[in-house]
């Protein structure tokens, strides 16, 4: 069974505020985020949170207390809390700085029957991302700062890219410049 994990933990310092609580028509990123992998057919949805906590809809909410050292530790988090639910097969990964991204492209990326998948848009590797159980732990190993599955996805040759370009915009946001092009252009 899959199982989504939305990674919001960070204080968004160049945004002046973290970016699971700001709004594009007035929907939190973070709802968004949650409300799309429902509506990609992924019905359990973590949520980690570290700078700002509080509640997810529909969602079950991790708190990362290591948050400021990265989107490592938010990995880490949610992988070490999922390795006990048995259940879940596979991860489907996601930033909430993505306003853009579409319960489509999140399906694409799930549907696929290989076992390390990555979104791509613009020739770029991006998210979502997928990864199958028995890479979990690898995975852990291998998360620090702000690289996430970076380390443990370099060199590898099984690594299926997807390119999202004609389902979603793979375009994060940093700035409040950047929050008010895409809040535009949605």
């Amino acid at each position: 069974m899959q199982v989504g994990i939305i990674l919001a933990a960070g204080s968004g310092s160049r945004m002046g505020a973290p970016k699971a609580t700001l709004e594009i028509a007035g929907v939190r990123l973070v709802d968004k985020a949650v409300s799309i992998f429902h509506n990609a057919g992924i019905k359990d949805v973590y949520v980690v949170l570290g700078a700002w906590q509080g509640e997810v809809l529909d969602a079950q909410v991790l708190i990362n207390p290591d948050w400021q050292t990265g989107m490592g530790s938010s990995l880490r988090t949610a992988l070490e809390h999922l390795e006990t639910h048995p259940e879940f097969t596979e991860a489907i990964i996601s930033l909430v700085d993505l306003p853009g991204m579409t319960a489509a492209a999140i399906r694409e990326v799930a549907e696929s029957s290989q076992e390390i998948v990555m979104g791509s848009f613009r020739g770029k590797p991006g998210h979502p991302v997928k990864f199958a159980r028995k890479y979990w732990k690898e995975i852990m190993e291998s998360a620090t700062g702000d690289f996430g599955a970076r380390n443990f996805l370099k060199g590898r040759d099984d690594v299926i890219f997807i390119a999202l370009d004609h389902l979603a915009d793979g375009r994060d946001v940093d700035t409040p410049e950047d929050l008010a092009g895409v809040a535009d252009s949605l």
